[in-house]
């Protein structure tokens, strides 16, 4: 008889155990509904557990487990996906009533990966109309407390996600990061969020927000893991015109590869005045000492145009989305929630011309963040500027996130310690087009060598 306390372990160190066949798929899937049942009434981290679904899928792993065909470490393991992924014959509301009675005819291509490598999807989590908020406020569907703390938010858009996987529900989940949705959820619930670069895992069959701006990536408790998740997940697809036919690589087999010589900026001006809660410098401080101590040579740098890049981005953001749900607000407005529906509608409030200067600024001011970084391997700046806001406050607050969704860079979020009532803090480390590898290396640095040491709430 297996123990729950196994779904607390990290999903790396659980799929050895099912490879050797010491642990059941069925055994694992069974525990994580149970405790998504137990759970869920006062955390609404699901939006749908997909029970029998997920009983069968383990089943059809373990038979195939047993007869010696092992299809790697996300075989029988329980995962969770975003409420905006397509699953075939589910709805995908994504927080919206708008599309609630929409039932998907074929899986999300994410989804289709995470099944070929033998996952077992135990149900679609809850998150903000259209994923766009960074909290976890939803009108229709209710919020999402902090597993932390649950007096305080969960983030968002990806909150359900970021809430299951640090309460130990599932071993990991899928997140969309379209401003941050993955990497502010990961920060405030205390676990990783890595968002890949633009076009290095695909979008097809996931509800659209910004179409330069959205990335899919995964929700872990460790690296290995966000790296494992990744492995299934990165790859071009000829359905979604963002991928690209880049190479990928073994990103499980990389994130040993340590930082030793990797030159590290360190943001201390983003041009937005101060940078942070004092717990969450002090994160920062900690997380850059650590790869300092790894052998990273660290210098401080002053970037002053991210807080123009992040400024640019949310109204080209607010632009895209407007463009994406217009039939929406023209013929159903009284259907959306009123924090989506505003926000859509202050793209009106910019002229035409707009979007066309604002992509012209866009491409002057990635040139001038590549100048002032050129030479450097790693970006740090904190995951967020702050702990978790109180349930039912938004703080629309994508300041370290955003730009790097309006780069295309990829970026990974660590935790690194405690702050003020109890709730997480977390390093953020970026680094160009590509070079998943890197983030996922120094990403290990800190995990495996700073304070954190793999804490979880309760």
């Amino acid at each position: 008889m297996v123990d729950g306390s196994l779904l607390r372990k990290p999903l790396h160190e659980v799929a050895s155990l099912v490879e050797r066949r010491e642990v059941s798929p069925v055994e694992l899937t069974q525990l994580s509904i149970n405790a998504i049942e137990r759970m869920n009434p006062t955390q609404n981290s699901f939006r749908l557990v997909m029970a029998e679904r997920a009983l069968d899928a383990a089943r059809a792993a373990e038979v195939e487990i047993t007869g010696g065909t092992y299809r790697g470490p996300l075989h029988g393991m329980p995962i969770a996906v975003k409420d905006l992924m397509d699953i075939a014959g589910e709805t995908t509301p994504a927080g919206s009533m708008v599309l609630a009675d929409r039932v998907a005819t074929d899986d999300s291509e994410g989804v289709r990966l995470l099944q070929e490598a033998g996952a077992v999807i135990t149900g679609k989590t809850s998150m903000p109309e259209f994923a766009f908020s960074p909290g976890s406020n939803n009108q229709h569907y209710g919020p999402v407390p902090n597993p932390w703390n649950p007096e305080h938010d969960s983030g968002g858009s990806s909150s359900g996600s970021g809430a299951s996987v640090a309460s130990g529900l599932v071993y990991g989940a899928t997140g969309s990061d379209t401003g941050g949705s993955i990497r502010m959820p990961a920060t405030l619930c205390g676990i990783v969020g890595l968002k890949p670069t633009h076009g290095r895992v695909s979008a097809r069959g996931v509800v659209t927000l910004s179409w330069s701006l959205d990335h899919i990536g995964p929700m872990t408790r460790s690296v290995l893991d966000a790296a494992i998740m990744l492995d299934a997940l990165a790859g071009y697809d000829a359905g979604d015109a963002r991928t690209r036919k880049v190479p990928t690589e073994r990103y499980s087999a990389a994130v040993d590869g340590g930082v030793e010589g990797l030159r590290i900026a360190v943001i201390s001006d983003d041009g937005g005045g101060p940078m942070g809660t004092p717990a969450v410098l002090d994160a920062l401080a900690k997380g850059v000492a650590t790869l300092e101590a790894a052998g990273a040579n660290v210098e401080q740098v002053v970037v002053p145009e991210i807080a123009d890049f992040s400024a640019l981005y949310g109204a080209l953001l607010v632009i895209e989305a407007a463009a994406y749900y217009e039939p929406f607000l023209r013929e159903r407005r009284d259907e959306l929630g009123e924090f989506a529906r505003d926000r859509l509608l202050l793209a009106y409030a910019y002229s035409p011309a707009f979007f066309v200067q604002g992509s012209q600024a866009r491409a002057v001011l990635r040139r001038r963040i590549e100048d002032r970084l050129a030479g450097y391997d790693l970006i740090a700046v904190p995951g967020m500027p702050h702990e978790a806001p109180p349930l039912g406050i938004v703080q629309q607050n994508t300041r370290y996130t955003g730009p790097f969704n309006a780069l295309g860079w990829p970026a990974i979020v660590v935790p690194v310690d405690i702050g003020t009532n109890n709730l997480p803090v977390a390093i953020q480390l970026a680094a160009r087009p590509w070079q998943e590898s890197l983030v996922l290396r120094a990403g290990r640095v800190v995990e495996r060598d700073g304070p954190w040491q793999g804490r979880l709430p309760g």
